[in-house]
C-alpha cells in the first residue's frame, strides 16, 4: 500500500502519514469515543446532536484502520453504566446504531470488513438484536479489518459472563484447569489479540469498564479532542505515539537491564 493514499496531499494529515512506520502499527486499536456531549455544549446544540456528529468520526476511523490494514478495531459505543441517561438520549442512540448498521452494511462487506458486537447485546430491542444478527451474519466471511463494537457493555460483566459460561460448560463435563488462556477463550474477544493501542478522547483519564482484562499491557493515548472532532489525522498522531514508545510487558528497560548485570558482575 501507498501510505501517501490515507491523506490528501499537502494536507497535515499528509506530513503525519510520512512518519508513519507501516511495519511497526499495532494490530488491535481500542478507542473509547468520548465527548459527544461536551461538543455539543460547545456548538449551542443538544446533546443528541453531539452523538449524530460523532456517526462521522467513526466512519472515517474505520475508513482509515481498513486501509491502514490494521486486524482489530474496537470501538466503546454503549456501555451498561449507559442506560442512566435520560431516556431520549438512549432512544437516540440506540437509533443510531440502527441507521448505521442499515446504512454501513454494503459498505462493511465491500471493504472485507468483519463485524463483531461486544456486550450483552441480546438484551437490546428485538429490532436492533435483529440487525446485529443480520450483520454480523453477512459480514462473517470477510477477510479483512476486524470491527468489535461494544454495545451494552461493561469489563466487569464480561468476565463474569466469561465465569458463568466456564460453569456451565463444567457443569456438562466440558471442564478444564482453568488459567489466563483458559478465561481468555471465554471472552468476547475471544480468538483476537489484546489491544496494543487504547485511546481515549475529551482527555479525561480513566478506562470506563472497558476491555479491564485485554488491556493489562495495552498501550495508553489519551487526547483532548472530543469525539466528534476526531477524524484520521488524530489517529494517525496516536499511532505515531505509540511507535515511540517501547514495550516491555512487565521486563526491565535496557538501563536497567546494565544496571543489573553491573551489579551482578561487581
Amino acid at each position: 500500500m501507498n501510505k501517501l493514499q490515507l491523506a490528501e496531499p499537502g494536507t497535515a494529515d499528509e506530513m503525519l502519514v510520512r512518519k508513519l512506520d507501516l511495519n511497526a502499527l499495532p494490530g488491535h486499536i481500542a478507542i473509547i469515543m468520548d465527548g459527544n456531549g461536551r461538543w455539543a455544549r460547545s456548538h449551542g446544540q443538544t446533546r443528541v446532536e453531539g452523538h449524530r456528529a460523532g456517526v462521522a468520526s467513526v466512519r472515517d476511523t474505520i475508513e482509515a484502520s481498513a486501509q491502514l490494514g490494521l486486524e482489530v478495531l474496537t470501538l466503546y459505543a454503549f456501555s451498561v453504566e449507559n442506560w442512566k441517561r435520560p431516556r431520549y438520549e438512549v432512544w437516540t442512540l440506540m437509533n443510531l446504531l440502527k441507521e448505521f448498521l442499515l446504512k454501513e452494511l454494503e459498505g462493511l462487506v465491500k471493504n472485507d470488513i468483519r463485524l463483531k458486537i461486544l456486550g450483552r447485546w441480546r438484551e437490546l430491542d428485538p429490532s436492533v438484536v435483529s440487525l446485529i444478527e443480520r450483520a454480523e451474519s453477512e459480514t462473517a466471511d470477510c477477510g479483512g479489518l476486524q470491527l468489535n463494537i461494544a454495545i451494552n457493555y461493561s469489563g466487569r460483566a464480561e468476565i463474569v459472563d466469561a465465569c458463568r459460561q466456564i460453569v456451565a460448560d463444567w457443569a456438562q463435563g466440558k471442564g478444564t484447569d482453568i488459567d489466563e488462556e483458559t478465561l481468555g477463550r471465554y471472552l468476547y474477544t475471544a480468538g483476537q489479540p489484546d489491544p496494543d493501542l487504547l485511546i481515549r478522547t475529551s482527555g479525561e483519564m480513566r478506562v470506563s469498564n472497558f476491555l479491564l482484562w485485554q488491556i493489562s499491557y495495552t498501550e495508553i493515548f489519551v487526547t483532548e479532542t472530543l469525539w466528534p472532532d476526531f477524524r484520521r489525522g488524530q489517529l494517525f498522531e496516536a499511532i505515531l505515539e505509540y511507535q515511540s514508545r517501547v514495550r516491555r510487558f512487565g521486563g526491565l528497560s535496557e538501563d536497567a537491564e546494565r544496571d543489573l548485570q553491573d551489579n551482578q558482575s561487581g
